[in-house]
């Protein structure tokens, strides 16, 4: 198997993959921060509109990288019956830890948008992008989030993520494009030569920069 570059490289190569999309005029949502740039390549080539979707991850209290569950704009909360059982918690024990992610889930969403309204999805084909998936729950709270807006379809494309999750994910979505799949993942990092961390400001730069492509380019789709 291949690695990637940058997240530039792999959301060009996923581009390819999803260029017959083009003609569905679909919108590409990226979960911030690692998706958008992958996702404003992906946008760019298919004269997407791009925005975001703001999801953040529910950790156990004393063992934050370890993901229950995530929180999804606009409130949207999703939790793993199987990690529950495994950790032992419930939703009312994780009930703080769940009302701080929703208020890091506001907080982004303005910071992102700054006031701009959520993107209207009923009817419309949704390319959601990320960088990588690991154990697929915050992509889950976002395209269960996403299913409650009444989209025409969902495409979930990634770049890397485990076998096992791309098939549980296919029974979530329309359909899941993902370039590598490796048995052993490691860590999403690993499949990347550079895999620097991606700032707000970065995201808040590629979404305005992304709006005034778009804009642009309306004129020759009229």
């Amino acid at each position: 198997m291949t690695r990637f570059h940058d997240r530039k490289d792999a959301g060009r190569q996923l581009a390819e993959r999803l260029a017959s999309y083009a003609a569905e005029h679909p919108i590409v949502l990226a979960l911030p921060r690692g998706g958008i740039t992958v996702g404003y390549e992906v946008a760019r080539a298919l004269s997407a509109p791009l925005d975001v979707w703001v999801v953040r991850k529910v950790g156990v209290p004393w063992q934050e990288e370890l993901g229950v569950g995530a929180v999804a704009e606009p409130e949207y909360l999703y939790l793993s019956d199987s990690m529950l059982r495994e950790t032992g918690l419930s939703e009312a024990r994780l009930a703080d830890v769940i009302a701080s992610k929703r208020r890091e889930v506001a907080a982004r969403v303005q910071k992102f948008r700054g006031g701009r309204p959520r993107p209207a999805l009923r009817d419309r084909t949704v390319i959601v992008v990320d960088d990588g998936i690991a154990t697929g729950g915050t992509i889950r709270a976002a395209v269960r989030s996403m299913r409650t807006e009444q989209p025409k379809q969902i495409v979930l494309a990634v770049p890397v993520a485990p076998p096992e999750e791309v098939r549980a994910l296919e029974t979530e979505v329309d359909r899941v494009i993902a370039l590598l799949t490796p048995a052993n993942l490691i860590a999403i990092g690993y499949w990347y030569d550079d895999f620097t961390q991606v700032s707000d400001d970065e995201v808040v730069r590629l979404l305005d920069l992304a709006r005034q492509e778009h804009a642009a380019a309306e004129p020759a789709h009229a």
